[in-house]
């Protein structure tokens, strides 16, 4: 069975947010083997530099990189990657399950990731040119993930 691990900044402090999440995962259960790796954010001062902005950006990228397992086929968002629709992103899920077992997904903090990380991925997507909470985006992947699945095996799912 496929694993999919998503390794992100932040923790979820919203409860409707973690009920999301604990949902879709209950449903992903039944195609993949699913970890979320929750990684500490920095903390941003009220006051923001250029050189502030790299460091904390450079940490949290290192942190990310140091949980990144060696065989995986890493897979980061960002706003430069390339945008797919559903059934394009089902097929690339579909795709890459017959070459590889593990498949990591990376969430930057909000000032995003370093290029030295993303340089490490093999793909970036873009799920829209908005920006959107990293907290939230995680329920979007989940669901993406989800419905790649239902789409894949020709279940009924609205797409």
């Amino acid at each position: 069975m496929l694993h999919i691990d998503i390794i992100c900044i932040g923790k979820i402090k919203e409860n409707y947010l973690k009920d999301a999440i604990n949902e879709y995962s209950k449903r992903l259960s039944k195609y993949c083997n699913l970890t979320i790796k929750e990684l500490p954010d920095e903390k941003l001062p009220s006051k923001l530099n250029n050189s502030l902005a790299y460091d904390i950006k450079q940490k949290e990228s290192n942190l990310i990189l140091s949980n990144i397992k060696k065989d995986s086929y890493i897979i980061a968002a960002d706003l430069n990657g390339k945008e797919l629709s559903s059934v394009q992103f089902s097929d690339k899920i579909q795709n890459l399950s017959n070459i590889t077992s593990n498949i990591t997904f990376l969430i930057g903090g909000s000032l995003g990731m370093t290029d030295e990380l993303l340089k490490n991925c093999k793909e970036l997507i873009c799920f829209s040119k908005m920006t959107f909470p990293h907290q939230l985006f995680r329920v979007f992947l989940l669901e993406q993930l989800f419905r790649a699945f239902k789409i894949a095996n020709g279940e009924t799912y609205h797409h």
